[in-house]
């Protein structure tokens, strides 16, 4: 016999995208200029996307249709702030219609200002190695909150602050001194009209002083957005790892920890919450990270099915912070959707012990909407709960988004 865990009043229940994996045509953006040039590590271009810039009305209903009552979304700094200091009302307005259409079907909008992407001014003027940038970004954020404000739910500054330190910690992508040397990297710091060495993409920002200018550039961003007209929740993203030690790998396991985690939960003093993105575990052997165990299951990126991992992220966000938690972003790349609705069930069964223990957890966000551009990697990993095709961007809704979206109506899992 099966009983019924209702969850706490008020959840926020809900699916994510970020503007250039879903919106398309995000010309005036760094990433865009990486994904075409000679040797680019992108195995396609992003192009049209979801054709999400277009077709939000429709999008936004269906996840209401769907029984989602939250949805987290990134407004585009490039399309906004296309040259610097000339802010586009013609973008504003877009992005505000979108919230005003998110209120209209009941939906509380989770706004986040920086998924990633920059403009092409920013990096061409030193990027995010710039002392400069934490006063930009600030000023966008500023007067992005002075026309949109009013409609916002949630407000996270940055999308996954530590990307780059994990990115580099894990051996994702060369040293800096060698990545100066690729081709692409060369090429898109000439289409940009900068030396290779002053080419700071956010997402390769892996110096100890790209760190800082991210973190400040956060607490900027906080303080701007509350003065202009932010009277709700702000906080900001991070991918938290749960590092697991393997025999020996106990000093390297909580290194990878402090590099990774400690250093960016440590300076969060003055957020409202702070948003825990986890997908699976990692396992820290004495020279590093360790290989899955043969016979794991892997997910469509190659690392191990995992969900119990958005438990250990909770616990460990809230013991060092002592902030409440949204999840901002869990989910899985798949192509058998009955993994999907089992890595979730999961997922949500480490959120009821967490809510049983008395942690304190605002909302529970999947990643993703739909099946969008996964950077890099392009259209191959599906992680949507809706299927896109890609030649008519007709929407096909899977059956895990029926299966979350009833749990999300009934505030209630079985």
């Amino acid at each position: 016999m099966s009983t019924k865990y209702e969850f706490p009043k008020g959840i926020l229940w809900g699916t994510a995208t970020a503007a250039h994996q879903v919106e398309g045509n995000n010309i005036n953006s760094d990433v865009w200029v990486m994904e075409h040039v000679p040797e680019t590590p992108y195995v396609e271009p992003s192009g049209d996307a979801c054709d999400h810039y277009h077709r939000y009305r429709s999008d936004i209903a269906l996840l209401a249709e769907l029984g989602f009552n939250s949805y987290r979304f990134s407004i585009e700094w490039a399309r906004i702030e296309p040259e610097q200091g000339k802010f586009s009302l013609a973008v504003l307005e877009h992005y505000r219609d979108m919230l005003r259409v998110c209120h209209e079907h009941g939906i509380t909008p989770i706004v986040t200002y920086h998924h990633f992407t920059s403009p092409r001014w920013l990096i061409a003027s030193g990027g995010w190695e710039s002392p400069q940038t934490p006063d930009r970004f600030a000023r966008y954020c500023e007067r992005a909150t002075q026309y949109l404000g009013d409609l916002i739910g949630v407000a996270c500054t940055i999308n996954e602050a530590n990307i780059a330190s994990l990115i580099m910690e894990w051996g994702f992508a060369p040293p800096p001194r060698q990545l100066h040397k690729e081709a692409w990297w060369k090429a898109t710091a000439k289409a940009l009209g900068i030396s290779p060495r002053r080419f700071s993409p956010f997402l390769y920002a892996t110096s100890s002083k790209a760190t800082d200018i991210i973190l400040t550039a956060h607490r900027r961003a906080v303080e701007a957005i509350k003065s202009a007209a932010g009277n709700f929740p702000v906080g900001i993203t991070l991918a938290l790892q749960d590092i697991q030690a393997g025999e020996g790998g106990e000093k390297r396991a909580a290194r990878m920890s402090k590099v990774i985690n400690d250093v960016y939960l440590d300076s969060l003093g003055g957020d409202d919450f702070v948003g825990v993105q986890s997908y699976s575990r990692v396992r820290s052997g004495p020279q590093g990270l360790l290989p899955p165990e043969e016979g794991v299951e892997l997910t469509q990126m190659g690392y191990e099915f995992w969900p119990e991992a958005l438990e250990a992220t909770i616990r460990y966000a809230i013991a060092r912070t002592n902030l409440p938690v949204i999840v901002t972003e869990n989910g899985i790349a798949a192509t058998d959707d009955t993994r999907r609705v089992e890595y979730i069930r999961r997922a949500l069964n480490g959120v009821t012990n967490c809510l049983n223990d008395g942690l304190d957890i605002r909302g529970y966000t999947y990643w993703s909407a739909f099946d969008n551009y996964e950077w890099s990697l392009g259209y191959r990993p599906t992680f949507g709960l809706i299927a896109v095709d890609r030649e008519t961007q007709e929407r096909t809704v899977k059956p895990s988004a029926r299966w979350l979206g009833n749990i999300a109506r009934a505030n209630g899992i079985e």
